[in-house]
């Protein structure tokens, strides 16, 4: 009865592992080896206030889930101590989060990873990692919007004072 409910897990936790990959806008592989309790447990919060969940799995298990969401691209990056972080909303995060702990923590490397449903590697993360945040992109487009509008107000501003300052010329 063991056995069976043993495999019954490892499916399940199979399963729940393709969903994450499947849904997923951004699945990037690690090897946290050498890092310890604090550092992991710090890198665990920077994750987890960002959105991005993030786990330690064995690599069998991996396979078997990357060949179910058709990503074995990634199995060659499945070896060693493997942690994955998942974001399902935000691209850039796990990136700059990793890439920034690795900078700071040499026993931290980014592996590889998956980016809207396409295996990247290293390098490709690495320049993800060096984009702006959503909400930096967001507020350079909302400025690059309003210098018109700015630029007016401020052409409108200068008419009306130098049509001040000529009514004011003309009454002296």
């Amino acid at each position: 009865m063991g056995n069976a409910q043993v495999r019954e897990e490892k499916a399940q936790l199979v399963s729940d592992v393709t969903a994450k990959l499947k849904e997923s806008s951004c699945t990037i592989v690690a090897d946290y080896r050498g890092l310890n309790v604090k550092q992991v447990t710090e890198l665990r919060k920077q994750l987890r206030e960002a959105g991005v969940e993030f786990q330690v799995l064995k690599n069998t298990l991996v396979r078997r889930a990357t060949a179910e969401a058709e990503l074995t691209e990634l199995d060659s990056a499945l070896t060693g101590p493997t942690a994955i972080a998942f974001s399902k909303d935000d691209v850039v995060a796990p990136a700059k989060i990793l890439s920034d702990f690795a900078k700071k923590n040499d026993k931290l490397s980014v592996k590889a990873g998956v980016v809207e449903g396409k295996v990247v590697d290293v390098n490709q993360i690495k320049a993800l990692a060096d984009l702006p945040s959503r909400e930096g992109l967001l507020s350079m487009l909302l400025s690059v919007l309003q210098a018109p509008m700015r630029n007016f107000a401020l052409a409108v501003k200068a008419v009306s004072e130098k049509q001040e300052g000529g009514a004011e010329a003309a009454e002296a």
